[in-house]
């Protein structure tokens, strides 16, 4: 994980079942913890901004995803801390893109990797609380070539000051190492 340009070895240390998917627990030295769900951030704490209670509708697989032409729409629900703002609803909108020209994915091809980015086109917030403040676009590289595509690295905000990118170790998937 690479957060304001420090480098962090996160370890699993466990996973849970849900509905909507498997949720990978991660543990940082610095007592971070992030919680993903099908690549997706559905819980981090430990951080100077915290997300807790994230709930995702049923979302299609990320194989479906890469067929749509256009845009596929959701919302996302979620609190966050400090300042005590509940049931901020994002409304977000997911499109397959180009493999981008820039990210801290390390000693994979990008071209190898499908790329999906996430726009944020709106926030509600729960009534009483403070506003809610459009988070910057998200990326999420999947791994398409087995049986279930899965999200290898990712890109994403918790606030507009505080983004990080995440990748799966080791960071040669199957097949796919970047050639020099």
């Amino acid at each position: 994980m690479t957060i304001q340009k420090r480098v962090a070895l996160l370890v699993l240390g466990y996973v849970e079942d849900a509905p909507g998917g498997a949720v990978q627990v991660w543990y940082s030295a610095q007592r971070e913890v992030l919680r993903i769900q099908n690549g997706r951030l559905v819980g981090a704490v430990g951080l100077t901004i915290e997300w807790h209670g994230v709930r995702l509708p049923e979302l299609p697989s990320w194989s479906d995803l890469a067929r749509i032409n256009g845009e596929y729409g959701w919302v996302r629900v979620r609190d966050v801390m400090p300042s005590y703002r509940y049931g901020v609803r994002d409304h977000l909108s997911l499109r397959r893109v180009e493999a981008p020209a820039r990210t801290e994915l390390q000693g994979v091809d990008p071209a190898a990797l499908t790329w999906f980015e996430e726009h944020a086109q709106s926030a509600d917030i729960a009534a009483g609380s403070r506003h809610a403040d459009s988070l910057p676009v998200a990326r999420y590289a999947v791994d398409a070539r087995g049986a279930v595509a899965s999200v290898v690295y990712g890109e994403q905000c918790l606030s507009t000051d505080l983004c990080f990118a995440w990748q799966r170790w080791p960071a040669e998937p199957a097949g796919i190492r970047e050639s020099r």
